[in-house]
């Protein structure tokens, strides 16, 4: 007991209590299989960029020069490897993951069932991502959360804005009486519609990755097929 409070007040004179839950809300958003503490994080970075720092300072003459340089890059390509690009990933999939569970949640909802059985049948049909974020919302409630505070601690572990946009949305609903499957089917729409639109952007981006490999590997290829009589004159 006395070793963890020393290591806790260690751990406060190194660490801002801001910074750390700041960090932990952004670790929290990766999801159960991805989860992190934020002190541990923090150390293992600690500890990789002092060590790089000291690698570098004592191996290359002008380490003193290039160890700061270096700190600096790793310091923040370390957090977009570890945190910002694993965001970006898990964010698209839960996008794409969205559209399926609404439409069988709303589906659900038709049949006459209120909210809290409709998500239990659609997270019992739907195995994702989302479906395990709900399910965990659902198991709050068995231990006396109310569905207003189970829904909203969906949104603090999910780096979806659409998603959270929905949740909002249907938890609005709830408080004011409006009919949830209206809400449900202007939310469908939406998801159908920013479907469409990346779909379309990703066509749009075709032609540019088309003209990056043509400039890297075609043109090169058909200047040497032109050229290439020609250098074998020269060189015989």
């Amino acid at each position: 007991m006395h070793n963890t409070r020393l290591k806790n007040k260690v751990i406060r004179k190194i660490y801002r209590d801001i910074d750390i839950y700041a960090l932990q809300q952004k670790l929290d958003l990766l999801g159960n299989l991805n989860a992190v503490d934020a002190v541990k994080y923090m150390n293992t970075r600690l500890i990789i960029i002092v060590s790089l720092f000291l690698g570098i300072l004592f191996t290359f003459k002008m380490g003193y020069i290039y160890a700061p340089i270096a700190t600096v890059i790793l310091y923040y390509i370390y957090d977009y490897i570890c945190i910002d690009r694993k965001l970006k990933i898990r964010t698209s999939l839960l996008d794409r993951e969205a559209l399926q569970f609404f439409e069988i949640l709303t589906l659900t909802l038709e049949s006459g069932r209120n909210l809290e059985h409709a998500l239990e049948i659609t997270c019992f049909n739907v195995d994702s991502n989302i479906s395990r974020e709900f399910k965990k919302a659902l198991m709050e409630m068995k231990f006396g959360k109310s569905l207003l505070e189970a829904l909203d601690n969906i949104k603090k572990r999910v780096p979806s804005e659409t998603i959270n946009n929905i949740i909002l949305n249907i938890t609005q609903t709830n408080v004011f009486g409006n009919s949830i499957l209206e809400t449900m089917y202007n939310q469908i729409d939406f998801l159908r519609e920013k479907q469409i639109l990346e779909i379309k952007e990703r066509i749009n981006k075709i032609p540019n990755k088309v003209s990056i490999i043509s400039v890297i590997f075609v043109i090169p290829l058909i200047l040497l097929l032109i050229l290439g009589p020609f250098i074998i004159n020269i060189l015989s």
